[in-house]
């Protein structure tokens, strides 16, 4: 604490989505009285891993690791990343059917993620390599993979590397659920804080999106220092993507999608079995 104002660290993901919706809130333009807020950049495996520890007040994880997480941190209510039928891919160096690449080891970018989850509904008891999600695409063009799961900007740019699409878990899951998004990642705030202050950071960061939406061009500009080297429009089209309305508002299709999720994670064995889904509550929601 200095000279009175308290620290919360915002620990999220460095790419361009986290950092346009913590634009407001990490650089203070959004005014928070008392509190400063600063980001930590780390890839979402170990921001998983952190939040087993309750190393950060704040932080994005994968909505797949949450059961484990949740006895330290509240869900919020906002900042979700959802894919509306679009989502981590499945690709490959060289086209191959769906159960080819299944009979292969496939590189994914964390245990916890969700794409990982997402992979094992959609194809079953398949071996996995854990991969920094920015070397996926490489390791796959030097083939020492077949193919891997890939997520943030690399669902955008995996035709310019010359890669097969096999799966859009997106539109899989889509497809699966009846028109349902795909939960990927969401915001925690850890409960040791209080429950007043973490509705208060609640609120700070959905004001920080909302103040992001409505003001673009300066969060927008933030956001491209992560966008490793995409360009401009892409930066904007990734952005668009994973922050809308249903990231100020997980909305009720959105809550009952992450519900559905988690239990079909119990059902394979890859979501504690004695986690109370049906408990889950999302800090600021209105749900009767």
């Amino acid at each position: 604490m200095e000279g009175g104002v308290r620290t919360i660290r915002v620990g999220h993901s460095p790419d361009p989505d986290d950092a346009f919706m913590f634009h407001a809130l990490t650089t203070g333009v959004l005014e928070t009285p008392g509190f400063k807020f600063e980001h930590v950049l780390l890839d979402i495996e170990t921001l998983n891993k952190k939040a087993l520890e309750g190393e950060y007040e704040v932080s994005a994880i994968s909505i797949h690791a949450f059961p484990e997480v949740s006895q330290r941190y509240h869900l919020m209510n906002c900042g979700a990343s959802m894919g509306e039928g679009y989502g981590p891919m499945l690709v490959s160096k060289n086209k191959m059917t769906l159960e080819e690449a299944c009979s292969k080891t496939i590189a994914i970018p964390g245990d916890k993620t969700s794409a990982h989850l997402a992979l094992k509904l959609a194809c079953g008891e398949v071996d996995v390599a854990i991969v920094p999600f920015d070397e996926i695409i490489p390791r796959i063009q030097s083939g020492e993979f077949a193919s891997g799961v890939i997520i943030h900007e690399g669902q955008l740019t995996w035709k310019s590397h010359g890669l097969a699409l096999l799966l859009d878990f997106g539109i899989w899951w889509n497809e699966r659920t009846g028109g349902l998004p795909l939960p990927l990642g969401g915001n925690v705030v850890r409960k040791d804080l209080g429950e007043q202050l973490c509705e208060d950071i609640t609120e700070w960061v959905k004001q920080s999106i909302q103040l992001a939406i409505s003001q673009p061009d300066e969060a927008l500009k933030f956001a491209r220092q992560w966008g490793r080297g995409i360009d401009q429009e892409t930066n904007s089209r990734f952005v668009k993507m994973y922050v809308n309305d249903r990231t100020i508002d997980y909305q009720a299709d959105g809550r009952e999608s992450i519900r559905r999720f988690l239990v079909e994670g119990q059902n394979i064995g890859m979501v504690d079995s004695e986690f109370e889904v049906e408990e889950v509550s999302f800090i600021g929601a209105n749900e009767v």
